[in-house]
């Protein structure tokens, strides 16, 4: 028998697509990132009462944990409140922002998904490389308190998406009250 099997491996293997999904191979790990990414989510209980899937407060709290352990994410006390805690990507979070770009695009591609829940996934698929560049610059300067050399003027990327999903939502709504009025 292989020496090196013989003992106990922190891993099951070194192959960078199982180590990742060792990693993030759970569908909460991936909210809680997404709802931090692209939802601004920095406490507990926004990420608790925020999340569309309804995660609950001991997985959550576990997925916390994890990610922490991980590096993926760190915490720190709250200024603004002695008993709450504020979690932010690290620099290996944020540069999950590519991943997630592409498992948008590809759920957008090949699944039932709503409009206004792929538009943010639509607009970093069209806008690529650059714009998920653009968008790490952003997070780095929210989550990690660097500065960043973008465009002061113009509205930053997480702003962008979310005034997509808005008017997506503003739409819908829209042509909804006109369909009950009888208008459509």
């Amino acid at each position: 028998m292989n020496e090196t099997r013989k003992t106990a491996a922190p891993h099951r293997s070194g192959c960078p697509i199982n180590l990742t999904l060792e990693v993030l191979g759970d569908k909460w790990s991936l909210i809680v990132v997404r709802d931090m990414m692209f939802g601004d989510r920095r406490h507990f209980r926004e990420l608790l009462t925020g999340s569309e899937e309804g995660i609950a407060s001991n997985i959550l709290a576990d997925r916390l944990r994890r990610l922490l352990a991980e590096g993926l994410v760190s915490k720190a006390d709250d200024p603004s409140h002695k008993q709450k805690s504020i979690y932010s990507l690290t620099e290996k979070g944020i540069e999950l922002v590519p991943v997630f770009a592409m498992i948008g695009a590809w759920g957008s591609k090949w699944l039932p998904v709503s409009e206004e829940l792929s538009i943010r996934a639509k607009l970093l698929a069209e806008g690529g490389p650059s714009l998920w560049d653009a968008f790490m610059e952003e997070l780095r300067e929210m989550h990690l308190g660097l500065t960043s050399a973008q465009n002061a003027g113009e509205p930053g990327v997480r702003m962008r998406l979310q005034a997509a999903y808005e008017e997506v939502l503003a739409r819908k709504a829209s042509t909804a009250l006109a369909s009950r009025a009888g208008v459509v």
